[in-house]
């Protein structure tokens, strides 16, 4: 890129997110489009405290389960159900589309290697990160601050990216089994795949709605005004360019 135009970038405050065709790959991003820090600071304040903490994970799996009520479930039976459910569509993607199934098995290392179905499955689930990534950088959220995968920078994106593999990622994969073979180009089969499915979904606007709903932001909230505040620990937020040595 040229230096005038990164200094242009910088001069009007343009947030720039290099991305594959459709935002299927996350290579780097600059400023985020959102110059309020609210999105991150509604994150962060969930994920501090045990009790919203484990109230948004919740939410994510009800978002699983919208015909449930599973807020009397612990973690480890939402985790068990989630389980149980991702198994079942596999047997059924499997079942619909003759392909062979023995379970989910790549090498990270080797993705040739892989059978078909797992080279499609890792190809559509790479695309489906990097889409999830793309957003939240765009909003100013942390891709680091999960409420159900931890410790990882990208523990959030495999949170939110979880939400939609059962109805995109997965049944492309076996589609995918179904109609090529090893001698194929399965990696940009999947990845060419996967774009036009998150387009003709209108995956961005669902994954930003989701993210208002699991982070409590109202619509009014979603991309305010480049605002400045000073914390003040009791009124929470004070005006930004005010000299305050003078109302002493």
């Amino acid at each position: 890129m040229r230096n005038e135009w990164s200094q242009q970038f910088g001069d009007t405050g343009t947030g720039v997110v290099w991305v594959g065709e459709h935002g299927v790959r996350q290579y780097a991003h600059g400023r985020a489009l959102s110059h309020s820090s609210r999105f991150l600071e509604r994150q962060a304040k969930l994920v501090g405290n045990t009790r919203t903490k484990l109230a948004t994970a919740k939410k994510m799996y009800q978002l699983r389960f919208p015909d449930e009520d599973v807020s009397k479930l612990t973690l480890q039976q939402l985790r068990g159900r989630e389980g149980a459910r991702i198994r079942s569509v596999y047997r059924e993607q499997a079942k619909k589309h003759q392909v062979e199934w023995s379970g989910r098995d790549y090498n990270p290392d080797n993705f040739e290697g892989s059978s078909v179905i797992n080279q499609s499955l890792s190809a559509g689930h790479v695309a489906l990160y990097g889409l999830c990534y793309s957003v939240m950088v765009a909003l100013g959220i942390s891709p680091g601050l999960g409420f159900v995968h931890v410790g990882h920078d990208l523990s959030f994106v495999y949170d939110i990216a979880d939400l939609y593999k059962a109805q995109i990622t997965i049944p492309i994969a076996f589609e995918i089994a179904y109609e090529f073979n090893k001698e194929d180009d399965i990696g940009g089969i999947t990845r060419r795949r996967v774009r036009d499915a998150f387009v003709d979904g209108k995956l961005i606007q669902r994954i930003v709605k989701d993210l208002q709903y699991l982070l409590d932001i109202s619509e009014h909230e979603k991309f305010e005004a480049d605002v400045i505040n000073l914390w003040d620990d009791k009124e929470e937020h004070v005006k930004y360019g005010i000299n305050y040595s003078e109302e002493q």
